[in-house]
């Protein structure tokens, strides 16, 4: 199961995708890790946790709004301000091999992970807020997502991109509840993002993408809406897994 799950800042990426990488281990019985490092200056995987704590207990916190995003861990506050320090350059080509690396046959070639925001998140965030990418541009981004997808289509043609979306109301109370650090997305900027999000998914070559709408919905409701629409994006091998994880559950029961 590839997927690229991709929104505007507080539409609920990040959440969705804990709860997904939890919804496969017990529906596949995988391991299923997501790559959340795609905005300025979160480009790092999550840090180690700090002592007494585990990965697993910071997400706990996350889900249960006690902490912050372990995906935001990644890099210390100064090591994020010396990645905003690099130049326009500088960030651009970072983030172009960046993106090469993960959709490299080394790492396409793994049946499972989700990448949260990718290529979609430079083709809207990189000539509004980092400076590069713009049309016409050298590293034009929208071109560039399109080359990506392609070099997708390609590899994995099951990839499924998901729009997790939200209103503008929506997305503005909650980045005044709960601002990210460093976060990037400003008040004044939410229709024109989510408007861009939406176009980048109507324009997108990936065949197989659905639609999920946070705003009036708990984060088990958007997984439970999540279960009901990739199941017709399954591949055959993932469809065998979770008919033998349940087979197991319906032994283990039976043997109680």
């Amino acid at each position: 199961m590839r997927l690229i799950m991709v929104g505007c800042e507080y539409s609920g990426t990040s959440t969705l995708g804990y709860l997904i990488s939890r919804w496969a281990k017990e529906n596949l019985g995988d391991e299923f890790g997501f790559h959340d490092h795609w905005q300025i200056p979160h480009v790092s995987h999550p840090g180690e946790p700090p002592a007494g704590k585990t990965r697993e207990g910071m997400v706990d916190e996350f889900l249960d709004g006690k902490g912050i995003d372990p995906s935001l861990t990644g890099h210390t506050d100064e090591e994020n301000e010396a990645f905003l320090a690099l130049s326009f350059k500088q960030q651009e080509a970072f983030q172009r091999y960046h993106m090469e690396y993960h959709v490299a046959e080394t790492f396409y070639a793994d049946a499972h992970h989700n990448n949260i925001g990718f290529h979609i998140n430079e083709a809207v965030y990189a000539p509004r807020y980092y400076g590069y990418g713009g049309p016409g541009e050298y590293a034009d981004r929208d071109w560039m997502a399109r080359r990506v997808e392609a070099d997708i289509m390609h590899k994995a043609p099951d990839s499924v991109l998901i729009l997790v979306t939200a209103s503008p109301e929506a997305i503005k109370q909650r980045l005044k509840s709960n601002p990210h650090p460093f976060g990037l997305v400003q008040e004044g900027d939410v229709e024109g993002v989510l408007a861009e999000f939406q176009h980048q998914y109507d324009v997108s070559w990936l065949r197989h993408k659905f639609v999920i709408d946070t705003t009036n919905a708990t984060p088990e409701e958007s997984l439970a809406e999540f279960a009901e629409k990739i199941e017709e994006h399954l591949i055959d091998t993932d469809r065998e897994k979770i008919m033998f994880q349940r087979q197991k559950k319906i032994a283990a029961a039976t043997e109680r």
